[in-house]
């Protein structure tokens, strides 16, 4: 069955840098978008980055473009995220999703791993 795991999160100050990792399994990850989306307790899911299969097309949200980069290895089946200049509005759950998703409403239906926690704090 499709298994998505993050990891990577963790407790960095403002200014920090992080890369988050999602490794998949259960499906032909080579030929799937993906995306990476992000959820502060009790609110909505945020789109964060998306990209296409093959690596070479990507986009993300106006708040982190700049600053985030969503890359892929699909001989590994892994997707990351590389995270810098983090600030406080940054800290949430991070989790990969299969697909390539911009709403927040069509990130909530779609599957997803437990998440990993990045919390930016001094």
């Amino acid at each position: 069955q499709v298994q998505l795991v993050e990891s990577g999160g963790d407790q960095v100050q403002p200014g920090g840098s992080l890369r988050l990792s999602c490794a998949a399994s259960g499906f032909s990850f080579n030929t799937s978008p993906m995306t990476w989306a992000r959820q502060v307790p009790g609110k909505d899911f945020e789109w964060v980055c998306s990209i296409f299969s093959g690596g070479g097309s990507s986009a993300c949200e106006d708040s982190v473009e700049g600053r985030f980069t969503i890359s892929r290895d699909n001989a590994n089946k892994m997707l990351y995220l590389h995270m810098r200049d983090l600030t406080v509005e940054d800290t949430a759950v991070y989790y990969c999703v299969r697909g390539y998703y911009t709403d927040g409403a069509e990130i909530t239906s779609r599957f997803k791993g437990p998440g990993t926690r990045v919390t930016v704090s001094s």
